[in-house]
């Protein structure tokens, strides 16, 4: 029995270009960091879904983090910021924007309940204007390296 070739030689440039072509039509949503650890009830809320919140999972801007009564989620961000939030907790991370080469960017986040410590990253340190984490009574602009922050609705 002879195989059967789908494309023959001639058609894989062209193939190749309708791939590339593609490709880079699709909108590809931006990793904006990843989850590291996650303990107990964590879910990840993304454009009307539920996702678990698993170890690895990639987040992306706009991702809101909910925690259960025994869960906690630790966060690497691509500017290695790093956050954890306790239980109980809901964060939005509503703004996400990083040049690696510059380290310019710019970091909002929403912690509307729970508790979120935050060792600042590149973004803070470069211009620390351009993190600021917001709760229901509050904002806060990011100064230091390390903080703790608390909210209750």
């Amino acid at each position: 029995m002879k195989p059967v070739a789908f494309l023959s030689r001639a058609h894989i440039p062209r193939a190749a270009a309708l791939l590339l072509a593609l490709s880079q039509a699709l909108p590809v949503a931006a990793e904006i960091g990843q989850i590291k650890t996650s303990k107990g009830q964590v879910t990840v809320e993304r454009a009307g879904q539920v996702l678990p919140g698993a170890v690895g999972l990639r987040l992306e801007a706009a991702d809101t983090l909910k925690t259960g009564a025994d869960g906690a989620v630790g966060i690497t961000m691509r500017d290695n910021a790093l956050l954890s939030a306790g239980p109980n907790s809901i964060l939005a991370l509503q703004r996400f924007e990083f040049d690696p080469t510059s380290q310019v960017g710019r970091f909002d986040a929403q912690l509307q309940r729970g508790t979120l410590a935050v060792m600042s990253g590149r973004i803070a340190k470069q211009s620390p204007d351009a993190m600021t984490v917001r709760t229901p009574s509050a904002q806060l602009g990011v100064r230091g390296t390390d903080f703790v922050v608390s909210a209750s609705e």
